[in-house]
């Protein structure tokens, strides 16, 4: 639309100065000649013949003449004049017209790169390639750079998400080694209340790591894109964690209420319930004894939401943002190995991007937060 406006602008300008320049040539060429009308003599076919200068019939003829020239050259700037403006937008449309064909044919190879770009980001999948095999241009040295640094973050994110891997496999096994040592070290008859003290706060660090790895497990794998897709309803696995969350919650004194409509959709059913676990138990953990938590699936609009509320300490708005990031934590809170080891919202943000979805976060009034989820629904028709 730019090019084509621009393309009108041009051909009006142009155009009117076109016109602007010839209107200026015919008011001159119709402008009386010196001698044209003041011969010496004229002849007439009819009647009288001959007139010379100075007679009655010379001077009526000179007249008559002039006026006709008078009528012609203002007949003909008054046509000139209103056709000109016709003329220049007829000449401006076309100028439009033939703006928006080359616009499209010239844009055509750089559309086909958009989506193909699109597709990319969307679907995250670096493996994907615009592989551009038009003329050597500009466009074709724009698409080639873009392919290389594809191939560069392609490799940096495999590179990071190995290392992730490798390094919580590696550190998993003296973790294991540790606990099993702790715990035959704190169950010895002879142990005393010092050494059973000691093993159950190095329990609990060694639960805090294993978590940790755990969780950084977790937002590797939901940081890839999910290409098997199966259909699966989004209300049997908040059902599924409810149930298995209700001996914690009786711990901690927190009243667990539920409101699950059908809510189908499709991907990883494994990385979803991992995303609904991390939404349960942050709501049980950051909240006080005789507290709630309020889990509700439905579906509208096309979505299916998964909705965690829960009462707890007041949540300043401008912290909201900062929950999704790793090792995260309201209020300061970085000690407490019974709350979590800070990845829980950042893996519920990157499975639901894996999964096209989108999660908001907002405080509550009464104190405590609300996370929405939305997923895209599953059509069994398609």
């Amino acid at each position: 639309m730019r090019f084509s406006l621009a393309c009108a602008g041009v051909f009006f300008l142009v155009s009117a100065l076109l016109l602007v320049g010839v209107y200026l040539m015919v008011r001159q060429s119709l402008e009386p000649r010196p001698g044209v009308m003041t011969p010496k003599s004229f002849t007439v076919p009819v009647g009288w013949n001959y007139f010379e200068q100075g007679t009655d019939f010379y001077r009526i003829g000179v007249e008559r003449g002039r006026q006709v020239r008078e009528v012609y050259q203002r007949d003909t700037l008054v046509t000139y004049r209103v056709g000109a403006p016709l003329m220049l937008l007829a000449a401006t449309a076309v100028g439009f017209g033939l703006g928006w064909r080359v616009a499209g044919w010239s844009l055509r190879p750089l559309r086909t790169v958009t989506e193909t770009a699109r597709r990319v980001a969307q679907s995250h999948d670096l493996a994907e390639r615009i592989d551009y095999q038009g003329r050597s241009d500009e466009l074709k040295e724009l698409t080639g750079i873009f392919d290389t640094m594809l191939g560069r973050l392609a490799r940096s994110f495999d590179g990071q998400r190995r290392f992730v891997a490798n390094a919580s496999h590696e550190l998993r096994t003296p973790l294991t080694i540790n606990r099993t040592l702790v715990d035959v070290a704190v169950r010895r008859p002879d142990a005393t209340d010092d050494v059973k003290r000691l093993g159950e706060s190095l329990l609990l660090v060694n639960a805090r790591h294993e978590r940790l790895i755990d969780g950084l497990l977790a937002l590797t794998e939901g940081q890839q894109a999910v290409l098997d897709r199966r259909p699966f309803d989004l209300s049997d696995v908040a059902e599924h964690v409810l149930d298995q969350a209700v001996e914690e919650a009786a711990e901690r004194e927190v009243t667990l209420h539920r409101l699950l409509d059908p809510a189908p959709t499709a991907g990883e059913a494994v990385l979803v319930e991992r995303l609904v676990q991390n939404l349960v138990e942050n709501a049980i953990r950051h909240n006080h004894p005789k507290g709630e938590v309020w889990v509700t699936t439905r579906s509208r609009a096309g979505l299916v939401e998964v909705v965690v509320a829960n009462t707890g300490l007041q949540v300043p708005p401008y912290e909201i943002e900062t929950i999704f990031e790793p090792f995260r934590r309201l209020h300061g809170d970085r000690l407490r190995s019974d709350r979590g080891s800070g990845l829980g919202l950042s893996i519920v943000r990157v499975i639901t991007e894996a999964h096209g979805g989108t999660v908001t976060a907002r405080p509550r009034e009464e104190g405590g937060l609300s996370i929405v989820v939305e997923l895209p629904m599953h059509d069994p028709a398609v």
